[in-house]
């Protein structure tokens, strides 16, 4: 892309949390800040990733089908620490470039559900590069903790829209990366509230014994929640998974979440804010 489309892209990806319109609008994109190679000095693109688990995603070095690797790619060849921004979060991560089998395999799932990464390699003349990106240190966004906890409800909004939308535009045979992106937003849902569970919810019922009755009902909300979650997870698990089914599925889980969602930040966010 060209450097002032990248700016405009980074600039609007920043200021709308994550957020871009025109052909990237409703798309998985990251901000990857990597230092040159060469120059020692800190640069910015905007990318497409995929989910690949809890642990890590990917990226690929398609350049949009030029023949020659892109600048970032050679930057993180040369200095493997970069930093992501996702929306949310910002945080370091380590670049892993994939060889071989693993590199192959995980290309051909990219493949199987977006035939455009195989239009750009056949262009390039190349083999894309396909990096993993592993977080280094990853904690809770900046700011006030109730503010904190509304970016991260609004990331999962956001991840369960766009696996509705690619489970809708999915042909019969459901594609292997749409079953990671599912697990992957399973394991993340399930970690989330395993730590408001764990954590977030004691502390704030110590300091507000009245508000008792509000976490026993978020406590078995979260309850319905992994009940969605494994129905999910066991409905992905089968060999011949139908995209009418497995929409019906994301489809109750995004209502009961965004239920869960809206009451526990109506009951919640003024407290983490002080008020």
């Amino acid at each position: 892309m060209p450097i002032d489309f990248n700016q405009q892209i980074i600039d609007e990806f920043r200021a709308n949390k994550g957020q871009v319109g025109g052909p990237f609008e409703g798309a998985r994109l990251l901000l990857l800040t990597t230092v040159g190679a060469k120059t020692g000095t800190s640069r910015t693109t905007p990318l497409g990733y995929l989910p690949d688990g809890g642990e890590r995603i990917l990226v690929i070095a398609s350049a949009g089908g030029s023949p020659k690797h892109p600048a970032w790619y050679h930057n993180l060849r040369a200095n493997p620490q970069v930093t992501v921004e996702d929306g949310t979060f910002t945080y370091s991560a380590k670049a892993v470039v994939l060889e071989g089998e693993e590199r192959d395999r995980l290309f051909a799932r990219a493949v199987e559900q977006d035939p455009g990464w195989g239009a750009y390699e056949t262009r390039s003349g190349r083999t894309l590069p396909v990096v993993a990106l592993v977080p280094i240190d990853h904690g809770p966004p900046t700011g006030a903790m109730g503010d904190a906890l509304k970016k991260i409800h609004g990331a999962f909004r956001k991840e369960l829209a766009v696996i509705r939308k690619e489970v809708d535009s999915s042909g019969p045979r459901l594609a292997a990366q749409l079953r990671v992106n599912c697990l992957s937003m399973c394991q993340g849902l399930h970690g989330h509230h395993s730590r408001e569970d764990g954590f977030m919810f004691p502390a704030l019922e110590g300091r507000h014994p009245e508000l008792t009755a509000v976490f026993e009902r978020l406590r078995a909300e979260h309850l319905v929640v992994q009940r969605l979650l494994e129905q999910l997870q066991e409905l992905l698990a089968a060999d011949d998974v139908a995209p009418e089914a497995l929409s019906r599925e994301v489809g109750r889980l995004t209502e009961e979440l965004e239920a869960h969602l809206d009451y526990e930040e109506e009951l919640l966010v003024p407290l983490l804010n002080g008020g």
